[in-house]
């Protein structure tokens, strides 16, 4: 129900409230919320008590963070959690023969959000964080989810203006067609150096019992130090066992 001149909802409002926070802003002033969220700060006030009461929210010395109850509520039947569950000992595994950052990610809209992470001692660059984002063509996992995705989604995304991170980010139309089209075909994503220059990562699809693909599995590496012919297989044997763990019969992943 809408209750404010602009027709926002409560909801709305809330939403943008509880959106606030992030990596960088863990924590912040009653005002600084108010007018980072654009809302009265009156209603920011208001908003911030209710949702305190509920435990969704936290305040401490004056400063608000979300509360735990929000991360309980969100873990209860979550497609999201139950599937990172699922892939964590597959994940472990990988991990283990290759000892470089892995992740799992999933399509959110236009954009790859990580679900779960297994961090190594490397010194690779990994801009990845557990439900941070990614743009979808500028990342290995954004290519795998993107090829293997509907074509119309497919079109959808192509016929945008993309975004060029590094030279070697590929935002032509008609070369990153072509280039998910050999990601479907080798059944992995490499390109090195797609959003930041020293660092590439590998991906691999993961399929759901429909057959329709559901993550991406994926590494983090050093330009240069890809080691495909071992890393490939590495992700592609987890990455089945992920899809049989999740009810596909066949995994349609390439050897």
């Amino acid at each position: 129900m809408a209750n404010s001149r602009s027709g926002e909802s409560v909801v709305q409002r809330v939403v943008r409230i509880i959106g606030a926070f992030d990596k960088r802003r863990t924590s912040m002033t009653v005002s600084a919320l108010a007018r980072l969220v654009d809302l009265p700060l009156t209603t920011t006030h208001r908003l911030v008590r209710e949702l305190v009461g509920e435990g969704l929210l936290d305040v401490t010395e004056g400063r608000v963070r979300l509360g735990q109850r929000l991360w309980e509520l969100a873990s209860r039947g979550s497609r999201t959690v139950n599937l990172a569950e699922v892939a964590l000992p597959y994940m472990e595994d990988v991990h283990s023969v290759v000892q470089q950052h892995t992740t799992l990610a999933v399509l959110d809209s236009d954009e790859v959000l990580y679900i779960t992470r297994l961090s190594s001692h490397s010194r690779t660059r990994n801009i990845t964080t557990v439900a941070g984002r990614l743009p979808v063509h500028a990342c290995s996992s954004g290519l795998v989810l993107l090829a293997f995705s509907p074509m119309d989604y497919q079109n959808q995304i192509l016929a945008r203006t993309l975004t060029r991170f590094t030279d070697r980010t590929v935002t032509d139309e008609r070369s990153l067609r072509a280039l998910l089209a050999q990601v479907r075909t080798l059944g992995f994503a490499s390109v090195p150096g797609i959003i930041v220059p020293e660092s590439s990562g590998i991906a691999v699809p993961v399929f759901d019992a429909q057959g329709q693909v559901t993550a991406a599995l994926n590494v983090i590496v050093n330009v240069g130090e890809e080691s495909l012919d071992s890393t490939v297989p590495a992700l592609k044997t987890a990455a089945r066992g992920i899809s049989r763990a999740l009810g596909a019969r066949l995994s349609p992943i390439p050897r």
